[in-house]
Order: structure tokens, then sequence, then C-alpha cells
């Protein structure tokens, strides 16, 4: 049995304490508590700087911000510039001393909000904070922050081994993804179970965790066909090229679906003459009524549970873009993809130990989630990890102006968090 899963399923199957928290544990949530206004500023400190991925500037700001937090805490922070891949860099936390599990928490700097963006200052409405970032992920940064804050405070955060990883370009990886997403992979190869901060969802009214994550991946289609009168369309002078796009995205269409996989088309252009900007994610075609069209092209992307399904289904749509209609020619690529998190025992035996947990502070019980419901995001790369997926801030809206989080997610997060990686920490035979 791999020594991870065998030592979650010894923690899950040890007795729970009389009184449901030890001592340690009580002053571990008090410390949650008692620190939370001055973590409500961190949050709005964090989401008046704009760190939309291509402002290199703000998201190092960001990180310098929180910088001196982790460093308060005793822990080794390293800058990792990322100027090969054109983007800012990512923020690497440690602190090593026990002899537990290695704990991994995964986090980011960036937001989709660019400094263009009209939506750009924190506000808070009652128990609701509006703002950029402040649902993804921002907030996530600081549950990790109270967390850990209250470990060290407790003393138990020096028997620990944590690393927290926050990449600065997860909105927008940079290219190669071999070398945006190298840290993050060696950082995985040290660790035992990664924990994903991203925004927790609400599901039926319960806060609800995720075992695993859907990856993604975009395509890029090109079609071509022999241009000519519109008369002849179909009677020997072929069907053009618009006509051999649609059939191919038709196909996709109702050829495609099975559980779990979701596939979407989100710029189609075509016509006699077609100009596209050097990312394929603006499009110029001109035609008239009368003329076959000689160029088209489409690009969207697909989201799948596992490296199977994505294998599968790309072969799929291979097939389908070789049928060509009479005259006419078609070519697929994909970019490279955010690889899916598929749950395992060991996600799901790390969910029991965050149930109980959450049944010793006396929040009730906690909703396991369908991964279908969760976009990529940098735990995947990890994801031969145990981990949990939703940690952050409760809210919504993400990448759209008026992303909020619920500000009273706040404590109970962090004390799950707190405690989860207090017996994660503790040393098991």
């Amino acid at each position: 049995m791999n020594k991870v899963l065998l030592l979650l399923l010894l923690i899950c199957a040890a007795p729970a304490h009389a009184a449901g928290l030890s001592a340690q544990e009580r002053r571990i949530a008090a410390a949650v508590q008692a620190h939370q206004a001055e973590h409500l500023l961190l949050l709005e400190q964090l989401v008046n700087i704009n760190s939309g991925t291509l402002n290199p500037a703000g998201v190092r700001q960001v990180a310098e911000l929180l910088r001196p937090r982790f460093e308060a805490l005793g822990m080794r922070v390293r800058w990792l510039p990322m100027d090969p891949v054109g983007r800012a860099g990512h923020l690497l936390a440690e602190q090593r001393g026990g002899r537990g599990a290695r704990l991994l928490l995964i986090a980011h700097l960036d937001t989709v909000f660019e400094a263009d963006s009209p939506f750009q200052r924190y506000q808070r409405e009652g128990d609701t904070a509006v703002g950029p970032g402040v649902n993804d992920i921002k907030g996530g940064i600081v549950v990790i922050l109270a967390a850990l804050q209250a470990l060290h405070e407790a003393g138990a955060l020096s028997r620990s081994n944590i690393t927290v990883f926050l990449s600065g370009d997860e909105e927008r990886p940079g290219q190669p993804l071999a070398i945006a997403r190298r840290d993050l992979l060696a950082a995985g190869a040290a660790s035992d179970i990664a924990l994903d901060f991203e925004a927790m969802y609400r599901e039926q009214n319960q806060d609800t965790l995720h075992l695993g994550r859907r990856g993604s991946l975009s395509w890029k289609l090109w079609a071509s066909g022999d241009s000519g009168h519109s008369a002849g369309v179909g009677r020997g002078a072929g069907y053009g090229a618009v006509y051999e796009l649609v059939r191919i995205i038709d196909a996709f269409r109702t050829q495609l679906p099975e559980p779990d996989l979701s596939y979407n088309a989100a710029l189609i252009a075509g016509g006699s003459s077609l100009q596209l900007d050097a990312q394929g994610v603006n499009a110029n075609a001109s035609g008239k009524p009368n003329i076959i069209a000689a160029q088209a092209y489409a690009t969207g992307d697909l989201r799948a549970l596992s490296p199977e399904q994505v294998a599968r289904v790309q072969a799929r749509m291979r097939g389908i873009v070789a049928q060509h209609l009479d005259r006419t020619q078609a070519r697929i690529e994909f970019d490279e993809a955010y690889p899916p998190m598929a749950p395992g025992a060991g996600s799901a035996a790390l969910f029991e130990q965050m149930q109980r947990i959450n049944r010793d502070l006396g929040l009730g019980e906690l909703r396991l989630g369908d991964p279908a419901n969760r976009g990529a995001g940098d735990i995947s790369f990890v994801g031969q990890l145990p981990g949990l997926v939703g940690m952050g801030l409760a809210g919504g809206g993400a990448h759209a102006v008026g992303e909020y989080a619920d500000l009273r997610s706040l404590v109970p997060q962090a004390q799950r968090a707190a405690l989860l990686m207090l017996r994660l920490s503790r040393p098991h035979p």
C-alpha cells in the first residue's frame, strides 16, 4: 500500500479526543478567531494591488507584501523568477522540522484582472467583500497565513514540514509549461499531500470540498477549400472552408459528449480571406455572398477528468477532422494542457480526516462535491499526491466584475486548515 495512503488511513482510524479538540487544538482555533481583523486587513491590502498575470510589477508587489509575513513565522522564503517564459515568478515559503507528512499548500499571486481593468478596488459590504481576486485567490492566501500563524503561536509550526507555493501565472501560464511549472513539480516531488486554497464552493447550502479537478487544453482548427463562384457549391466546386469547419464543429458537439467532459467552441471565423493574431484569439475575415469560402478557423477548449479521457477525446476529434467534405482540407492542433487531477483513495481518506475536524469544531458536515464542477488548477500538476481542492474563502463571481467573498468563511476555513495540518504533521508509525 502507498505509504501516504497508509498514513492517512492510520490518522483517520485514530480515536478522536474525548472533548473533540485537544487543548492545543482549542488554542489554535482561538488564535485564528483572535486575529481575524488583521487577516481581513491583509485581504484588503492584497486586493488593492493589481496583480493581473501580465502585470509583473504588481505580481511582485503582492509577493513582497507576503514575504515578511512568512518570514515572521520562521519560514525560509524564496522568489523564483520566470523571465524565460515572460512571467513575473513564483513565491516559495518552506518550513522544515517535523517527522509527519510533508505538506504542499498551493495558491497563486496573480488574477485575471489586468492593469487596464475597470475593476480595481476592494469594497466591503457587511460580511461580503467585493474586489478583483478577492475570491480567486487572494482570500485563499489569507486563509493559508491565518492557519500558519495560529500553528506558529501554538508552537506547532516548527515541528512540521510545510511548503507554500504561490505561482505568479496561474491564470495565464507562461509557455512552455515545462519551465513555468518546473518548480511546482519539484515541490510536489518532495511532498506527500497537496492542499489547494482556491475558492470553496457551497452546494445545497453546505461547505463543499472536492477531491479532483478537470484538466483543460485548448484546440485550434483550420479548414481550407477551393474558392469559386457560389453557383458551384456542392455541385462539383466543393463545399468550401466554412462548410468544412461547420461540419467538424457540429460533429464535435454531437459525438464528443461523455460524463465529466465539456467541450467549447469559443471563436469561429471564415471567408475568402482570414487573418489571425499570433495567439489565434483575434480574427479578421472577409468574404462575399457569391464566393465559396477559402479559409476558416475556430478555437476553443475541452475539459476532462483523467489523462485517459483526454487522449480518447483527442483521438476522436482527430478522426472527425480527417473526414473531409469534397475539395476541402482541415487540421487540428492542441496546445499544452493543464493536466486533470482524478480523485483517488488517498484524497478520499484526507476528506474523511477533514470531515472529522469539521465535526470536532462543531461545524457539522462537509459536502463532497463533483470534481467535474472544478476547472483547471495548479494542484493538478501534482495530482499524483492525495489532495483536497477548495480550501480558500467561499464566494462567487470569479473572473468577472463583481467577484466577491463571504468573509464569514475565513475563520472556519483557517481553523480547518490549521487543524488538518497539525494532525497530518504528527509522527505516525
